[in-house]
């Protein structure tokens, strides 16, 4: 195992002003050596700092916490114990991407005691060959009881000005591109990567949001997140541009408070991600591995699902979720369609859904999602939020006892779509009405969303309240046997281990943007480097038709995106919840394409990392879950990849046939991005294939057993 030296440290803290005198450091290192951390209470203060194979990863770095109406909890401490631990174990996740996951690390546990003021903390930090886990944890001892955070001051002191994937702090919306930029260019560059539709609640010219994916001049990989993200406010990073050390910055409530809690308690994990190999960054477990374990006696119900859906007609399409506009904004209980008729251009009807049940019955998806089924949507438009959506009304064109027999009769689910326009309370009131129609209709996940500014008034997407809403959906989607992807919620932190029906989330600037903002090509490039982090994102793969134009005169829209990168997108964009975008028969004009997405898997045995570089390209492959097939992905930024791609992942006494889905030669986003060329050969495990990806493309693989 490798010590980084006392002495050494001692000498970086003299250097930055710290007193050494009364110093009693505490270090351990990952399983492997590669990691050392290093922990000490300086002057009263709580320090730690971190270097990966000797390389400085977290120069010495505070640690505290700002109370309100109450002294500190930021200095005056003194280290009155530590207690150095192992643990190792191999877990099972109920899906993912891999069907064992190792939990091994080192553990250092700092009891701290501020006599002054008669309050104990403790901080924990957990070591694992690819990053560090640290908490606060507040014990029900001594004279702190029920307290109110100000602010957390969580330092991470970086070594340099590195470059880094960034999106701006926002209390209320993730949905940006990402800038690529040196530390240092963060303040010119914010206000270009604001988006119109951002909530405007920028906290700093230098706030980001996590995770926030950063590399060294020497080439060093770190990534800051958080992990176990419960009854307690969602962490951003607020930069200091001129030293390089950010600080958390936790999403205030209404009041400008930070948290709410009660001993004993404890923060959510702050996580460094490190590695010398970007592929390393993707493959890594550490967020998974710091939350609890399942709390499911029974996950038998909880089945990945590929389904497709009426959305893009809406999002894409201009085609509307309300059924009429003729309605005055009243109450729900007051609505009556009596003598009103159906707007030209609401999708969610009965022939239309129809039409979503047949393809997927002769496809093979699980599910057709539909939007706008429900009554309410003219009362959102209305601007009448606090009346919108009672979740069990259905529109008159949208016959919900007929619907879901023709689908259950054609082995298909519908998927239920709760839109509650942040009125939280509205929907908590009608939740569990909500769940049990879900189950008489036989519906077995649910779609939600929080479009729009909260109610109640003041509080933010991110906020500990909210937060503690978004578990509180779960759990009781879980008495009910219901699996649950949130769009608009608080970002993942890796609670689908703990709590496996929450199967998948949005939480970033997904395809929709397409339709009317654009992605950069790099977007899919960097996801898997930030947002896809903490647990996996319903990113609505595999758009065909790339000009919207087409199908939607009144738009503008272009998916920067060749066809074939989009079924790569399947792969990079690891989910158990996949959807089939596009229309149907956009589909319908390239079938030989569509057949990936008909075959690719959903849930996997095991997981590679091929290649990878941030905001250039990653190529994945995965085993599907119970079989021998293998999918592989690529996905390239504007400046496309070539590749010499060896399969000796595959198993040594077997040969396959690969069916090889290419960008043709003048392939291109901008130009011709649905120009591609599909090829079968056999293979063995010693086989190596020289591919390129076009500009904004990428290349999809199905590897199956032959013989």
């Amino acid at each position: 195992m490798k010590y980084i030296s006392l002495s050494a440290m001692a000498l970086v803290m003299a250097g930055m002003g710290f007193n050494f005198t009364e110093a009693r450091a505490e270090h351990i290192c990952s399983p492997s050596g590669d990691i050392v951390l290093n922990a000490d209470v300086i002057d009263g203060v709580p320090m730690y700092s971190v270097t990966y194979k000797d390389k400085v990863v977290i120069k010495p770095s505070k640690l505290g916490i700002e109370l309100s109406d109450c002294p500190d909890m930021m200095d005056g401490f003194k280290l009155v114990s530590s207690k150095i631990s192992s643990f190792d174990e191999t877990w099972e996740p109920v899906w993912g991407e891999n069907r064992e996951i190792r939990n091994h690390y080192n553990e250092l546990l700092l009891k701290l005691d501020q006599p002054t003021n008669y309050r104990k903390m403790d901080i924990r930090f957990r070591v694992y060959d690819d990053g560090v886990g640290l908490r606060y944890e507040f014990p029900q001892d001594g004279a702190l009881s029920y307290f109110v955070i100000k602010d957390e001051h969580t330092q991470f002191a970086m070594d340099g000005d590195h470059i880094a994937w960034w999106i701006a702090g926002d209390y209320d919306t993730q949905e940006y591109d990402y800038t690529e930029s040196h530390l240092s260019e963060i303040r010119d560059k914010m206000a270009a990567s604001i988006c119109s539709n951002a909530s405007q609640t920028q906290f700093s010219p230098t706030g980001v949001q996590t995770s926030l994916q950063m590399k060294t001049d020497d080439g060093l990989y770190i990534n800051i997140h958080e992990a176990a993200l419960v009854d307690y406010s969602c962490m951003h990073l607020n930069l200091d541009d001129k030293n390089f050390i950010f600080e958390s910055w936790l999403t205030p409530d209404a009041q400008g408070n930070k948290g709410h809690l009660q001993t004993p308690c404890h923060s959510p994990w702050r996580t460094i991600m490190v590695s010398d190999d970007a592929r390393d960054m993707l493959s890594s477990n550490l967020i998974l591995n710091l939350n609890d374990p399942c709390k499911y006696e029974d996950t038998s119900w909880i089945k990945p699902v590929k389904y497709v859906g009426v959305w893009w007609e809406m999002i894409a399409g201009g085609k509307h979720w309300s059924y009429t506009y003729d309605l005055p904004s009243i109450k729900l209980d007051s609505l009556d369609y009596t003598n009103t008729k159906p707007h030209g251009k609401h999708p969610a009807n009965n022939e239309n859904v129809k039409k979503y049940i047949d393809f997927a019955a002769e496809h093979g998806f699980d599910q057709v999602l539909v939007e706008g089924w429900n009554i309410g949507w003219e009362d959102w438009f209305g601007h009448s939020k606090d009346y919108v959506f009672d979740f069990q009304t259905p529109y008159p064109d949208f016959d919900i006892d007929k619907l879901n027999e023709y689908a259950h009769s054609k082995g298909v689910r519908l998927m239920m779509h709760h839109e509650t326009s942040g009125s939280i309370r509205n929907y908590e009131r009608h939740m569990e009405k909500a769940y049990g129609l879900m189950n008489k209709y036989g519906y077995n996940s649910v779609k939600s969303g929080y479009v729009g500014n909260m109610i109640p008034r003041g509080e933010h997407h991110y906020g500990q309240w909210l937060n503690n809403h978004y578990l509180y959906a779960v759990t009781e989607a879980a008495k009910h046997h219901i699996m649950v992807n949130a769009h608009e919620a608080v970002r993942p932190t890796g609670l689908c281990r703990t709590y496996p029906n929450l199967i998948c989330s949005e939480s970033a600037r997904g395809t929709e943007y397409e339709s009317f903002a654009g992605n950069k090509p790099s977007h899919t490039t960097v996801l898997p480097f930030t947002r896809l982090q903490g647990g996996p994102m319903d990113y609505t793969p595999g758009i065909f038709e790339m000009d919207i134009t087409k199908f939607n005169p009144d738009s503008k829209g272009h998916v920067n995106s060749t066809l074939v990168r989009q079924l790569a997108l399947y792969v990079t964009m690891y989910s158990p919840l996949q959807m089939a975008a596009d229309y149907p028969e956009h589909y319908e004009r390239f079938m030989d394409a569509f057949q990936f997405i008909k075959d690719v898997a959903v849930d996997w045995d095991q997981s590679k990392y091929i290649e990878a570089e941030p905001g250039r390209y990653i190529v994945a492959a995965r085993k599907a879950k119970g079989t021998d097939d293998w999918f592989v992905g690529c996905t390239a930024s504007e400046d496309g990849h070539a590749s010499e791609l060896a399969l000796d992942f595959l198993d040594k006494d077997k040969k396959y046939e690969a069916i090889i889905y290419a960008d043709a030669e003048d392939a291109h986003y901008k130009t011709n991005p649905q120009a591609y060329k599909i090829t079968k050969k056999r293979v063995t495990s010693k086989t190596k294939l020289k591919l390129k990806a076009a500009p904004g493309g990428g290349y999809a693989i199905s590897i199956k057993p032959v013989g």
